[in-house]
Formats: structure tokens, sequence, C-alpha cells
């Protein structure tokens, strides 16, 4: 009898005040839209080879740790910073790899400071279709035809991006001259990408991997950053020519690349992050270019194969 008793108070007890229940119900369930509304924009721009890591990992993070609605556009570094420059973009942040493109804002006085907050080398890419992906796999394997050999064969596509708008289309003309002087391979560079603006090699950054994964693209330049999230297979190069050790700039700059009638020097490949002066929401925007620098962020770009930054200071107008 006591057990039938109760039974019937729980019936009565859920039947009695249902409307109630069923508001608390509709409270809770309205409680993670109406948090996702609250997120307050932020606007990024930041080089294109970043996309997978702000994406998939920086977005989601800083939307639980500073309440930011990351609105992201990836673009050529050097593109971006002409555009931050002319007043035609006004993003809060402003996220470049090298030091050239972040010392045009700089310059502009667009920004006070810039913070290095990870960095990368140049790799080779190459696409699992290809004909000769076999021979890319092994290219480093003792007694195995060398890296090079094999871009210069003829009918080989390869795929860059345009050193006009974008660092790593100069990065990889470096790399290439780097390691004509490593190899002892005079004329390498050019047997390789041809002339420095050649419409058969160049692409919008975005679209190179697609292309490798696609087999439209035998191989292409890459940081290392960008076949690694994906999973497309890749060649690391000797430290000598890969751009990404700080400690061997000087010999870095013993190389040139003259591109519309001025010189150019490689820097090692270290991402910088600054507030721009006009941004939009600059409170927020300071509170990210902290979490970039914090043990949260660090872990995120880890995770997308980014390396940490060790010595590199800041820069400055």
């Amino acid at each position: 009898m006591g057990k039938f008793s109760n039974n019937r108070f729980s019936a009565r007890s859920v039947a009695g005040p249902l409307p109630i229940v069923l508001l608390a119900l509709a409270c809770l369930i309205s409680q993670p839209s109406a948090a996702l509304a609250e997120l307050v924009p932020l606007q990024v721009a930041y080089a294109g080879s970043m996309g997978s890591l702000m994406d998939g990992g920086v977005k989601p993070a800083v939307a639980k740790a500073i309440n930011a609605d990351l609105q992201g556009r990836a673009q050529g570094s050097t593109g971006f910073a002409n555009l931050i420059v002319a007043g035609s973009i006004r993003p809060d942040v402003f996220i470049a790899v090298t030091p050239g493109p972040m010392g045009l804002v700089l310059k502009a006085g667009k920004s006070q400071k810039a913070l290095p907050i990870a960095r990368t080398e140049m790799v080779i890419a190459y696409s699992p279709k290809s004909q000769y992906a076999s021979q890319l796999a092994k290219a480093n394997d003792p007694g195995a035809k060398p890296w090079w050999q094999i871009l210069e064969t003829q009918g080989l596509r390869f795929g860059r991006t345009d050193p006009n708008t974008d660092p790593q289309g100069v990065n990889i003309i470096f790399t290439m001259q780097l390691a004509g002087d490593y190899y002892h391979q005079p004329g390498l560079a050019a047997k390789i990408l041809g002339p420095v603006i050649n419409p058969q090699q160049i692409f919008q950054e975005a679209q190179v991997m697609g292309r490798l994964q696609a087999g439209q693209l035998d191989a292409s330049s890459a940081y290392k950053t960008q076949p690694a999230a994906l999973g497309v297979p890749f060649l690391e190069l000797p430290k000598e020519i890969n751009l990404g050790d700080a400690s061997l700039e000087n010999e870095y700059r013993k190389t040139t690349v003259t591109l519309n009638g001025k010189t150019l020097h490689p820097s090692p490949l270290i991402f910088y992050a600054a507030v721009l002066k006009d941004a939009p929401q600059p409170a927020l925007a300071n509170r990210f270019l902290t979490w970039l620098q914090g043990p949260e962020a660090k872990a995120v770009f880890s995770r997308y194969h980014y390396d940490d930054t060790t010595s590199e200071q800041a820069l400055t107008p």
C-alpha cells in the first residue's frame, strides 16, 4: 500500500505544477542560446596559412575564455598590411608572419607594438595522388634521389603563392636560393620556380593545399603548420634553408630577392600579433592579445603544429 501511495503522490506532484516545470525547462534550454548571443564580435585579420588553427582551435577557445566571437579573415599578410595602412579595412587585431608586413603597419602608426606568438618553418608539401609521391616520400633517405632533383623534373606541377601579396611567396624563393648554395647547385631556384612571377605556379594561399589534396598539383611550398594540420605529406628541410631557426638569421640574410625594384632579405618565420589603434573593440582586442601569450593558447598552437617562440623580441615602430 505504501508503495502505491508513493506512486500516486509522485503523479500528483508532477501533474499539478506542470506549467511551472515546462517553464523551467524552457529557461534551461534557452540558456546556451542566450550565452551565445552575448559573445562580443572580435575582428581578426590573419595570415592565410593560419586558417585551420584559427577556425578549428582559436575560435572555440576564445569563445569560452574571453567571451569573444572571433570573426576572422584570412589573406596574405602583405596584402592585409597594405589594406590596413590604406584604411580599407579596420580589424581589431592583425596577425602576420615575418616582421615585414607588420613593420608596414607599425610605421604607418596603425599600432604601437607587435608581439611574437609562434613560429614555423618552410617545408615542401606534396600530393599523395602525385606520380612523384613515392619518390618524394623517400627523398631524405640516404642514397635516394634528393628532393630538389625531383622538383626539377620536367612536367612536375609545383604550386606557390604570389610574392607581391604573401610572404610565403617570397620565402619559397629565399628557401630555394639558400638550397642552391647549401647543395652547391647554382641556378636551382630558377630550375624549380622559373621566373620570380610565374603565373603557371602562383595561386591564392587558401587554394594551394586544396589543389594538392585533389591531385591538381604534385608539390608546393608550405609552412609546416599547413600540411601537418590537414594530414598532407611533406618533406622537412635542413635548418640552414628552412627559415625556421632564429639563430641562423644572419646566414639567411645572405640571400636576397628583388621585387618591384626593392631588395628584400629573409627573416625567420615568426608570427606577430598587434592590436590596431582604431580597433572597434580595443579592450577585447587587448584581452585576446594577452590570451595569445598564455598557456591555453600555446597548447592550441602546439596541437596545430606551431612551434613556440624563444628569444624573439616585440616589434615597435
